[in-house]
């Protein structure tokens, strides 16, 4: 069970240092009498607790390898690579946090902010120390200008949704609304902000405006979010409509070819705020052939929407599906929602793409159906998957404005396969992604690679630059508030800018 603190044992741990047996061991001299900071040796995860927990706010929890509870609190989507969790603490209030991270610098113990654990990329792999889960910072207050929302750091899509749907509002992201709104970075105020040392800082315009820039994208790289203030926007529709497609492989390329009419390079209406699909096996409709399946999402009435996707109604499919939900449960029709994750060690490539081009999706698909036949193992997990939105919104704001560097992106798609646990798969799943991305990438042979930093994968044809921008520009700046904000690297587990086997050194830009 998890071991909650109150107050009243403050000082308990330290009480216990003075009256030890004299003279004390480096590895356990209070920090304040040492010249320079000492890494303590051998200090046990029960320690850690009996340490920290008194330092805490009331209902703060921490959460060591014996706890019953210790499997779901470590729960990842992706566990290819997972983070070396030594111990979870789940603070119970903003000013735990920095508290949290002058512990684990006063004894030279990592530590890594988690809200939900979707993180795609290898990197988290090098992590061994101390987790500090957010998830009890959910709190969401709307500002009294109406226009503004505060959220704490734990706060997830689901409870966002949903808390400011039943008070009038919505907010934007990368998803359904970015249409209309763009990017959250677009639509960031203020964020609160703890450094690498410990330090509390404000974040916003007239407040480390240079960092606010850095964090628009790139932020994971310098600081841990407590809370922030983000744009609302009063929602104008009661129901979205939802058009779901089954279609076999054979109308392949006219789907594509749809796809890219109702894109046209960035100018689909803002109310279709996505377009998702996959190619997956479905034995219940062919046990020989990968099918497509497509779901649109409008907001609004369904006759606006099905005129928009007439070209569509015409490709005949296998099956179809089709209605009308508030908001909060647009997710479910259209596969988005928590009960779509499951947890595995998933073989990943991703990449953004600004059109789609027909001869490499037919390519990916006969590779697809290839692998499906040679490894059955696999091809019950393994996924082509496909992100449409509305982009107006977030291609309205200026490029160089925030490290967000991608702007000119419309798609994005990513291949996924679980690898069975124990088995020998994990070098043909790791190819067939591998296959995949090349022939993505071929089929745009005049530019360069791009990643969406949140689905970045760690793997080393992944180039830094495609995830954070090409213009030389871009790195040198971050590297330079790299150095500003946290010039020990501490902050380097989460598609760093830095690479954590880097010296801190080598950081300058």
């Amino acid at each position: 069970m998890a071991a909650i603190y109150r107050r009243i044992f403050c000082g308990i741990a330290l009480l216990q240092a003075f009256v030890a047996s004299s003279p004390l061991p480096l590895d356990t001299m209070p920090r304040y009498f040492q010249n320079t900071p000492i890494t303590r040796r051998q200090v046990s995860v029960s320690q850690i607790e009996h340490e920290l927990g008194p330092l805490l706010s009331p209902n703060s929890a921490i959460f060591l390898p014996s706890d019953p509870e210790w499997a779901n609190v470590n729960e990842r989507w992706n566990t290819l690579a997972p983070p070396d969790i030594e111990i979870v603490v789940q603070p119970a209030e903003e000013s735990d946090v920095p508290i949290i991270v002058r512990y684990c610098n006063d004894n030279s113990f990592e530590f890594l902010a988690v809200n939900r654990g979707h993180g795609f990329t290898t990197s988290l792999g090098t992590f061994k120390g101390v987790q500090i889960d957010l998830k009890q910072l959910t709190a969401i207050n709307i500002e009294k200008d109406r226009k503004s929302a505060l959220f704490q750091g734990g706060a997830w899509a689901r409870e966002v949704i949903g808390t400011l749907w039943d008070r009038g509002y919505v907010t934007s992201g990368h998803g359904r609304y970015e249409g209309l709104y763009g990017l959250v970075a677009d639509n960031i105020i203020h964020l609160n902000v703890v450094l690498a040392d410990g330090s509390v800082i404000s974040v916003n315009k007239t407040s480390h405006n240079d960092l606010l820039w850095a964090m628009k994208g790139a932020g994971h790289n310098f600081g841990i979010v407590t809370s922030f203030k983000l744009k609302i926007y009063p929602k104008k529709v009661e129901t979205w409509h939802y058009h779901n497609y089954f279609w076999t492989q054979d109308k392949l390329e006219t789907v594509f070819e749809e796809l890219n009419k109702i894109q046209d390079h960035g100018k689909s209406p803002v109310l279709l705020g996505s377009s998702y699909g996959q190619i997956y096996m479905n034995q219940s409709l062919s046990k020989t052939e990968a099918i497509l399946w497509w779901t649109f999402a409008y907001a609004g009435a369904a006759s606006e929407a099905e005129n928009i996707l007439r070209p569509f109604n015409q490709i005949e499919a296998i099956s179809e599906e089709m209605g009308d939900v508030p908001y909060p449960d647009i997710v479910t029709p259209q596969n988005t929602d928590i009960a779509s994750c499951g947890s595995a060690a998933y073989a990943i490539s991703t990449v953004l793409l600004q059109t789609y081009n027909i001869t490499a999706q037919r390519q990916i698909y006969d590779l697809f159906n290839r692998n499906a036949a040679l490894y059955p193992e696999l091809a019950e997990t393994s996924r082509l998957y496909y992100e449409g939105y509305a982009v107006k919104g977030m291609q309205a704001v200026a490029s160089a404005s925030t490290a967000y560097p991608h702007r000119d992106e419309n798609h994005l798609a990513f291949f996924a396969t679980a690898v069975p646990k124990g088995s020998d798969l994990s070098d043909p799943a790791k190819t067939w992604a591998k296959d995949s991305w090349d022939l993505w990438n071929a089929g745009q042979p005049t530019r360069k690679p791009a990643t969406y930093v949140n689905y970045a994968t760690g793997n080393q044809y992944e180039l830094l630059e495609s995830i954070y921008g090409y213009e030389s520009w871009r790195l040198e700046r971050l590297r330079g508030l790299k150095n500003k904000y946290d010039p020990n690297n501490r902050f380097r587990f989460f598609v760093p800018i830095v690479a954590a086997d880097e010296e801190p050194k080598r950081i300058h830009g």
